[in-house]
């Protein structure tokens, strides 16, 4: 069966201000009105992180505007999602979290065969002096890349 994947939202804000160790997928637990509020792409995911409770961990600061003709079914935006992942798994983010000062961020929200899916990110946080050396070795490469174009050479 062929993966269909296909991406409402990305947090680029997350990738520039954290570094981003490891990736894991985890579904999430959303209502009627939310599936279809996020197919039409009513998603914003700057500014969220997940929490590690009771076993169980939680995408907060997830904005899903509400669905134009929902009307009472309607659910609150900034409502704490339920992400479904192994129990093992959330375990082991729980222990990095506590211990070594990771977070962990949902870095994009897609569609995985007809189920909403969140990309998290186990991440560590960037200094100022580490952006700044992100941001200047893009800006070195945009530069060769648009040297060599002009030379007539494509990479």
């Amino acid at each position: 069966m062929a993966e269909g994947k296909k991406i409402v939202a990305v947090n680029r804000k997350a990738r520039h201000d954290y570094f981003v160790e490891e990736t894991y997928e985890a579904g999430v637990e959303l209502y009627g009105t939310e599936v279809k509020s996020v197919r039409m792409g009513a998603v914003n995911l700057k500014d969220s992180y997940c929490v590690i409770r009771k076993g169980e961990i939680f995408a907060t600061g997830v904005r899903i505007s509400p669905y134009e003709k929902g009307n009472i079914f309607n659910r609150d935006p900034m409502r704490e999602k339920r992400l479904l992942m192994h129990k093992r798994e959330i375990l082991k983010l729980f222990g990095l979290v506590g211990k070594e000062g990771y977070t962990v961020i949902p870095l994009s929200l897609y569609f995985k065969n007809s189920r909403v899916k969140v990309e998290l990110g186990l991440c560590k946080g960037k200094k100022l002096y580490d952006k700044r050396e992100d941001d200047a070795r893009r800006e070195a490469d945009r530069d060769i890349r648009r040297y060599e174009k002009s030379r007539g050479k494509e990479p």
